[in-house]
């Protein structure tokens, strides 16, 4: 049976072209059969039966690898949301915190996909729901990091309503409201002050961007709790709802955003089995001088501390 891998990547960033060319030469080396997301990354390979491929859905895959930074990753979950096939994100961006592979491990990765010596991981998403003051249908989104409510004039504030399971919380003039997941805790909402959340954590974060209030700190939410986030008709800005940074609704004043857990996970593959900790503490580059584990029992740090100790560089 052919093994399948669909690749998405940043065509417009020199590297990730080198990149792509890497990976596809490793994965057909391997023995799959790539296809390329991008038609026109395709059609530089000049192989017509690439080009071809490219068309075909993405459940036909047995993973995606994506080639960038997060910003590429959530571009790909949109490809596999509602999906069984799960994400392999290679980092060629900043941080890449989505990412499970660097750059120069991309050799490495292609080999355990190979082998199948991968596991993976469940994300929680959000589903997204809009109506607007006209009445109508709600229009419905998703998220895998956050749904973010903003003022759509720069110049003035918006005017929103917060609450929970069908109860006022607050009301307040701000820049907007970030409702994110735990995947999400380390992106927008967390450049705006909220607590960062291992991805186990099964809730939904809210965060007040510059808001005029007394009581405006963020919110863990518990998973089958509804958010809602109304856009006041007194509101001197209307709002937008963006989710993941690429999908837009208007919100005219007198709009109101329901987000609640998915009943619907994302997947993402995964190579390495260090904690959530040590992704933290790598991606942020914090400060660990200092630190020492402790031993379970006494008898072992007695025979912890009678062994000679190397020292780090920072210690040194």
């Amino acid at each position: 049976m052919t093994r399948r891998v669909l690749i998405v990547t940043h065509g417009g960033r020199p590297e990730a072209v080198v990149a792509l060319r890497e990976a596809v030469r490793e994965l057909e080396g391997a023995g799959f059969s790539v296809t390329l997301h991008d038609d026109d990354l395709a059609e530089s390979f000049g192989d017509h039966m690439a080009r071809a491929r490219a068309r075909e859905g993405v459940t036909e895959s047995e993973v995606v690898v994506v080639l960038g930074g997060d910003g590429t990753i959530l571009r790909a979950a949109e490809l596999t949301h509602g999906t069984d096939v799960p994400l392999l994100g290679v980092n060629l961006g900043h941080v890449g915190f989505l990412a499970e592979s660097e750059r120069e491990d991309l050799h490495a990765a292609v080999a355990r996909l190979a082998s199948r010596d991968y596991a993976v991981e469940e994300r929680t998403v959000v589903d997204v729901r809009v109506h607007l003051p006209e009445g109508g249908e709600p229009l419905t989104g998703w998220a895998l990091n956050e749904a973010t409510v903003e003022k759509a004039q720069r110049e003035r504030m918006i005017e929103v309503a917060i609450g929970v399971d069908g109860r006022p919380v607050s009301s307040f003039g701000c820049d907007g409201v970030v409702t994110a997941t735990a995947t999400g805790s380390t992106a927008h909402a967390f450049s705006a002050g909220g607590p960062v959340m291992w991805p186990e954590v099964d809730a939904v974060l809210v965060v007040p961007l510059a808001a005029h209030a007394l009581f405006a700190r963020p919110l863990v939410v518990g998973p089958r709790s509804t958010v809602t986030v109304d856009v006041l008709p007194r509101s001197a800005s209307p709002g937008v709802l963006t989710c993941d940074g690429r999908r837009r609704i208007d919100l005219p004043n007198g709009s109101r955003v329901e987000v609640r857990r998915s009943d619907t996970p994302l997947r993402l593959a995964r190579l390495s089995t260090a904690p959530f900790t040590d992704r933290l503490v790598s991606k942020f580059s914090l400060p660990v001088v200092g630190w020492r584990e402790r031993a379970a029992d006494p008898s072992a740090r007695a025979a912890a501390s009678s062994r000679p100790r190397s020292t780090t560089r920072e210690e040194e």
